[in-house]
């Protein structure tokens, strides 16, 4: 399992400017109770040398995997300030994979710092940091009570997952959902509930046995190897495992003296040869993580995607609407809801009235493409009824914000229990493309038929970014049903053509879309004609800022 040699060594980063007080120290002596034991785990901070960032040191007592979006929290709400631009093309399938960083080093070196200061200086939404702490294999019956005297060894290479670290880190590479363990290293055990990791323009791994590995050295697009004293790392591992992980410091020496030590010399230090770059002094060296992120900024940039709206305006015209469409029969009656709702004049409780009525009338139309099976009842008769039964497990609901949720009420009204998602997808005003800022999506929606809510739909956008998003949920592509009250052509052919077997269901289809890419005649702006706020300034059927459908 062990790492194959490079030919050449790696670039070493310069150190930082030592600070006062830098240098190798030896640990206090040990005391005799658990008393003593915390006050030395205090007094083993002292024995550190202070690093730039002024930052805390870490405390988690179960392995942290974390998607982290830029946000604004308050005490009342979470404003999310950064959005996910499209990582597909206009054939819904992912241009670029995302870029993979690996973080290898000593236990306690300070990697998953390092981690997050690189994070924090790249500046870029949608970063998920993996660590491989969540990945240590179930132990049997007796390596738990291995475990439990310190007789087990958790530093080879052995003790990992690594089928499950290559299957997740493929995943998140490519753009899908993955479930991640959450280990307990108070217990040495999983819990039962997983974490659930989506969204990654950026993938961080850390992990002692980050470059140990074939396969996963494949993934990584940048090997960063955090070179720290041992010393240093021996103080770090001894303040964390009493302080945080209940352990006394004879323990935790003896596990030190058996295994770390012998397994960083045997499997992790030579691994230093195959990683791009070597940090001394790991968060503290702020020189050396200053280069790194220039380098992924550069990387970044000539990985972004590229949309252009004019070409996907024009590249379904005079093409027929294909046959995944369905149409709300235009009878008089749905032909008179839309007079009233496409008038100017009507008043906004008129609007909401009439509206509503659509969206029954669509659903209950959608509800009627959902596969069904012949069942057999007993009438109070006592009789038996030949009749129909839902043929799939659930029923989901997934509304795209803010005008899709208009119509959750009229899905709650005909759908009994059920689940209901969102998803905020804004339009960049600088560069005109949609933008995933935040969802909330059931638990095991792969196994639903999903049905996908926007009012009005008209480039598609929107519509393709919310579809890519429950296909990388692992929502089959013909168990989602898109439903809007009004389209234009234009909407109709950038989904069909990108995702072809999408059920797309409307009650409308206008032909046109201006230079803005507004519906033409259209019905004016959706959001702001029912919740009673403002119109934009052009009198536009899109939500200024909010989703470019």
């Amino acid at each position: 399992m062990a790492a194959p040699p490079a030919s050449a060594d790696a670039p070493r980063l310069p150190p930082p400017p030592a600070a006062a007080g830098d240098g190798p120290h030896r640990p206090a002596e040990r005391s005799e109770t658990a008393c003593e034991d915390r006050s030395n785990a205090e007094s083993l901070d002292r024995l550190l040398p202070p690093v730039g960032t002024g930052r805390s040191p870490r405390k988690r007592t179960t392995s942290q995997c974390k998607s982290e979006p830029p946000l604004l929290r308050t005490s009342k709400r979470t404003i999310y300030t950064a959005g996910r631009p499209p990582w597909y093309n206009e054939h819904g399938t992912q241009s670029k994979e995302a870029f993979a960083i690996g973080l290898g080093g000593g236990s306690a070196s300070g990697k998953t710092t390092v981690a997050r200061m690189i994070i924090e200086a790249l500046d870029v939404p949608w970063v998920v940091l993996l660590s491989m702490d969540s990945f240590y294999k179930v132990l049997t019956t007796q390596q738990q009570e291995q475990a439990a005297h310190n007789n087990f060894n958790f530093d080879h290479p052995d003790a990992f997952d690594f089928d499950l670290i290559v299957s997740t880190l493929k995943k998140l590479k490519q753009g899908k959902s993955v479930k991640v363990p959450v280990y307990d290293f108070t217990t040495h055990s999983r819990k039962k509930d997983w974490k659930t990791l989506y969204g990654a323009n950026v993938i961080i791994f850390e992990g002692i046995m980050a470059f140990a590995d074939k396969t996963l050295l494949e993934l990584l697009d940048m090997k960063i190897f955090v070179d720290t004293d041992s010393d240093i790392r021996l103080v770090r591992r001894l303040r964390r495992d009493i302080s945080e992980r209940g352990r006394d410091i004879e323990g935790v020496i003896k596990q030190y003296n058996k295994f770390v030590k012998p397994a960083f010399d045997q499997y992790i230090q030579p691994t230093m040869r195959v990683a791009d770059i070597v940090v001394p002094w790991g968060s503290g060296n702020t020189v050396a993580i200053d280069l790194i992120v220039q380098h992924m900024h550069s990387q970044l940039e000539e990985r972004k995607l590229r949309w252009d709206m004019a070409a996907l305006a024009s590249a379904h015209q005079c093409h027929p609407l294909p046959r995944t469409l369905s149409v709300l029969k235009s009878t008089p009656q749905v032909r008179g809801m839309h007079t009233i709702i496409r008038d100017k004049e009507t008043s906004r409780d008129e609007f909401i009235f009439y509206s509503k009525r659509l969206m029954r009338l669509l659903i209950e139309h959608a509800l009627s493409f959902l596969p069904f099976q012949d069942c057999v009842v007993q009438t109070p008769q006592g009789q038996d009824y030949a009749g129909k039964c839902y043929a799939g497990k659930q029923i989901t609901g997934v509304s795209i914000l803010r005008a899709g949720e208009t119509m959750e009420p009229a899905l709650r009204a005909v759908c009994k229990d059920v689940r209901i998602g969102t998803i905020l997808i804004q339009t960049n005003q600088l560069t005109g493309e949609p933008e995933l800022h935040y969802l909330r999506l059931p638990k095991d929606i792969s196994d639903d038929h999903v049905i996908l809510m926007d009012c009005t739909v008209s480039t598609g956008a929107a519509a393709m970014m919310a579809v890519r998003v429950l296909l990388d949920h692992d929502v089959p592509e013909d168990k989602i049903f898109l439903l809007s009250l009004l389209m234009a052509e234009m909407g109709v052919h950038s989904v069909a053509y990108a995702f072809p077997r999408v059920r797309i269901i409307t009650t409308a289809v206008d032909k046109r879309v201006n230079d803005l890419f507004r519906i033409i005649p259209g019905i004016g702006n959706f959001g702001d004609r029912y919740f009673g706020t403002d119109a934009a300034p052009d009198g536009s059927d899109e939500e200024e800022g909010a989703s470019t459908s």
